[in-house]
């Protein structure tokens, strides 16, 4: 086991870590999406629901190769933190891609067919978010704050980390939005949220495997 996935595992889970500014961070969250439910801005709220739920399997599937490698997760998040969920995700980072959607898809064209430089508008916007992601990723990898552990997923491998840790994301947070009725939206969302939440309970509250 790598001595960043010890540290992460150590803190695992341990309320002794909370912090108070995770209440106003929490108070964030809510106040974003009162505030697009409140103007009914569904293509919004259900396209920041569906990247949040993309997050949360990419953390599924990052907790359970450090199961099965007992060697480190792809990323880790051992820093400080005021709790940590899984063993790359944090509760800062969770509330993050909680509102990250919203954000995003907020600054899309409302011409979902128009073209930028000859591509369609939506590719070109999930392509530019993930390279700013990407970047992002790699300062706060300098920082010590995510960690890398395998050579296939370093800052010589940046390609990898767009194609599958972020433009999934944003592909599918703008594909939710431009859903033409609510209905879709919220089916698509469940089952989104709900796969996460079965392998949720299934790979950590029964097998305890992340």
């Amino acid at each position: 086991m790598t001595e960043s996935a010890s540290q992460a595992l150590s803190i695992l889970r341990d309320p002794s870590q909370f912090e108070w500014y995770v209440v106003p961070l929490l108070v964030l969250v809510i106040y974003v999406y009162n505030v697009e439910v409140g103007k009914r801005n569904w293509n919004l709220v259900f396209g920041g629901l569906a990247l949040w739920g993309m997050d949360w399997f990419n953390e599924i599937w990052n907790a359970l190769v450090f199961h099965f490698t007992q060697y480190a997760p792809v990323w880790g998040a051992p820093a400080d933190t005021a709790f940590l969920l899984l063993i790359g995700l944090n509760i800062e980072i969770c509330m993050m891609f909680f509102i990250l959607g919203i954000v995003a898809a907020h600054t899309l064209p409302e011409d979902k067919g128009a073209k930028i430089m000859g591509l369609p508008n939506r590719l070109v916007y999930a392509v530019g978010y993930s390279i700013v992601a990407v970047v992002i990723e790699m300062f706060l990898n300098a920082a010590g704050a995510l960690t890398w552990d395998y050579s296939w997923w370093t800052i010589k491998v940046p390609w990898l980390i767009f194609l599958i840790g972020y433009m999934p994301f944003f592909l599918v947070c703008f594909w939710v939005h431009d859903m033409e009725t609510v209905k879709k939206k919220a089916i698509t969302v469940g089952l989104i949220l709900g796969f996460d939440a079965v392998c949720l309970i299934l790979f950590g509250a029964i097998l305890k495997w992340i």
